[in-house]
């Protein structure tokens, strides 16, 4: 997920929900509850913490804890390796998120029904949204102040759970990737240089930032986590059309930047773009195979 979450034109929300965990990581962010702090004081007893040891089992927090590891690692070390895809060959790298999604969206709606008038309608309104968001003109002249790159995290993360709708995206649309993109990796340098005697002042004003991103992804995950659990819960097979839906529409952009990064179509840069696209394809079909099939 974090892989998928640094990348603009790819879900994180995409690989949990291929990977059979999605519901989980709803009902676990929606399970959070901050009255487990109320067992703090009597952590001296053996009662007290039993108490929260249960509490935290019941919330989930090992998956949550597990997860959210995995998605950082990879956020501060795919980042620097996509953005040096990106730059030396950008083509064949959307070609390979091309068929990553498309691979997905197939295995997926080979799972759901999509038979009736009203889900048919929710699959429309799904790819109509995540193609017109794909389609939108990345903004300028944005400020990368705190207040707003919190505003930006809180808009991001929304997307990031959302299969098909691309957080990194909407980073690239508010002016707020390369520019995250450079903190985080700064940031990473100046940690590591504190082993080499750097000191701490270096790491105050990236450190800012990643914290207001942080903070605004904390607010915006919860929230929409509560409205995405009460939609499986009570119009399920509609939810998970329309987030199947999101990720057909959203191949728009990895198509699109495809065929503008391409100077000339020669034999060898076709091959080079489908041999791209069928590693996307095969990776989503050997994780489907190797993980629980998804049951509606």
């Amino acid at each position: 997920m974090g892989a998928a979450d640094s990348v603009p034109g790819v879900s994180g929300g995409t690989i949990a929900l291929i990977t059979g965990i999605y519901e989980r990581l709803i009902t676990a962010i929606t399970s959070l509850d901050p009255r487990v702090l109320e067992h703090v004081p009597r952590l001296h007893t053996g009662a007290g913490r039993r108490a929260l040891w249960n509490d935290l089992v019941e919330m989930d927090l090992g998956f949550l804890m597990a997860l959210g590891f995995g998605v950082v690692s990879a956020l501060i070390v795919v980042s620097r390796a996509v953005q040096f895809a990106l730059s030396t060959a950008r083509g064949p790298t959307f070609a390979f998120f091309f068929g990553l999604i498309a691979a997905s969206a197939i295995v997926l709606y080979g799972e759901i029904e999509v038979t009736t008038p009203s889900r048919i309608a929710v699959a429309i309104v799904g790819f109509g949204v995540a193609f017109w968001v794909s389609g939108i003109t990345q903004g300028s002249g944005l400020p990368n102040s705190p207040a707003f790159v919190f505003v930006s995290g809180m808009i991001a993360i929304t997307a990031m759970i959302l299969p098909g709708i691309s957080g990194a995206f909407f980073l690239l649309l508010l002016g707020q990737y390369d520019y995250l993109t450079a903190t985080l990796t700064s940031f990473t340098d100046d940690v590591l240089g504190l082993l080499n005697g750097g000191g701490f002042e270096s790491l105050v004003e990236p450190g800012t930032t990643i914290l207001a991103f942080g903070g605004g992804a904390i607010i915006g995950v919860v929230t929409i986590a509560h409205v995405i659990r009460w939609a499986l819960s009570t119009y399920r097979g509609a939810t998970l059309v329309f987030l199947v839906s999101l990720m057909v529409g959203a191949l728009r952009l990895p198509a699109v930047e495809t065929i503008e990064s391409t100077n000339a179509w020669t034999p060898l840069v076709v091959l080079g773009t489908l041999v791209a696209g069928g590693i996307g394809v095969g990776g989503v079909l050997v994780l489907d195979r190797y993980t629980d099939d998804l049951d509606y």
